[in-house]
């Protein structure tokens, strides 16, 4: 019978991206990839999105974990996951504790879907409603001058995206600015809305990204978010997300009450209770768990199960690294209120079929390799 060996963790930095109107932004990214050793070939491999923000960081709080699982089979991963969970029960219940140990839970469903040879997404429940999933480009921040703009659309396009976020405020040769006046930042992302259907039509699926549950800069305060949402009415928004921070609920709950623009959020939150909070309070018309983020596949299935509850759906987070990528698709297609749509091109929905039949680990060096 396989049995854990050894908890290590490997951590990587590299090239942000290849595209390169984020590069405009950003150079470089880390990566915190945890790894599951047995005594026989197979090896599960996760990755933690805490390693974006804090990699070194990620390392002692594995170890910490790694007695409880030497010697374990991962036959019963919520078993394996509670025992975790306990002893870090005072420090792990929400926060980098509780995304780190997500980091490792995933990691035994990536080896248990080895040694069984099941995908995750079977092994947690799914499929949901899904056997496509439709793909956006999370494009960044918003290049300007419009020209430079028009020119990023136009790449998304090319490369057979269907649909595209942008950010709020703008990217110029004077750097990063966003306005936290409420006229101001209303006037000018509807200027921007306005010009981008003019420029990509109605049909391009069409979202834009306030990225105030981490603003180095500005936050808008729910004057702002709500002066925003309602200039963005007449644009067929997606959803605008994360337009405040995660501090002030019942400003979260007081703006979906108050636009007509789907509200989005929920990256940030790193557990079950904390999204129990916001989803009592209504505040999302969308959720966006990250598989990658919160404490658990398992957890994110419980997520999900929360927000289809109150009749809402969810659209999965990733801006990690690969592993990050394939946690998120496997929940994505084993949870019950994934968002589909009819917005997906045909190379995109191939690829993501071909996901559903493979381990993750395994489809990320294919598509490493292939490119």
């Amino acid at each position: 019978m396989l049995k854990i060996t050894d908890v290590r963790t490997v951590l990587l930095t590299g090239p942000l991206t290849g595209d390169p109107y984020i590069l405009e932004l950003r150079q470089r990214r880390s990566a915190a990839f945890i790894e599951i050793h047995t005594d026989c070939e197979h090896t599960g491999i996760a990755e933690t999105y805490a390693g974006y923000f804090c990699p070194e960081m990620v390392p002692a709080i594995v170890d910490f974990f790694r007695p409880i699982l030497i010697g374990q089979t991962p036959d019963d991963v919520p078993e394996l996951w509670r025992r975790m969970y306990h002893c870090g029960n005072f420090w792990c219940r929400v926060g980098l504790g509780a995304s780190v140990l997500g980091g490792i839970e995933a990691a035994l469903w990536d080896l248990k879907g080895k040694s069984d040879g099941v995908p995750v997404y079977r092994l947690l429940g799914g499929g949901g409603c899904a056997t496509k999933l439709p793909a956006y480009a999370t494009g960044g921040p918003s290049n300007y001058p419009e020209s430079k703009l028009a020119s990023k659309i136009d790449y998304y396009l090319s490369l057979g995206f269907t649909a595209l976020k942008i950010a709020a405020g703008r990217l110029d040769a004077n750097g990063f600015t966003v306005d936290s006046d409420p006229w101001k930042a209303a006037d000018f992302e509807g200027a921007k809305l306005r010009f981008v259907r003019s420029h990509a039509g109605s049909d391009l699926g069409l979202m834009l990204d306030a990225h105030m549950g981490n603003s180095h800069s500005v936050t808008w305060t729910l004057e702002t978010a709500l002066a925003v949402a309602r200039a963005a009415e007449p644009y067929g928004l997606i959803f605008l997300e994360e337009p405040l921070p995660y501090t002030d609920v019942t400003c979260y709950s007081s703006l979906c009450e108050r636009t007509e623009t789907p509200i989005a959020g929920g990256e940030c939150l790193t557990a079950l209770c904390e999204w129990q909070t916001f989803a009592d309070g209504a505040c999302f018309d969308l959720g966006q768990p990250d598989a990658s983020f919160l404490s658990g596949l398992s957890q994110f299935l419980n997520v999900a199960q929360l927000m289809k509850r109150d009749g809402r759906q969810i659209a999965t987070h990733a801006w990690g690294a690969g592993g990050s990528l394939m946690q998120n698709i496997h929940c994505a297609f084993a949870a019950p209120n994934t968002r589909t749509g009819s917005r997906c091109s045909t190379a995109t929905a191939t690829s993501w079929r071909c996901i559903t039949g493979t381990s993750w680990n395994r489809y990320h060096h294919r598509q490493r390799n292939n490119h």
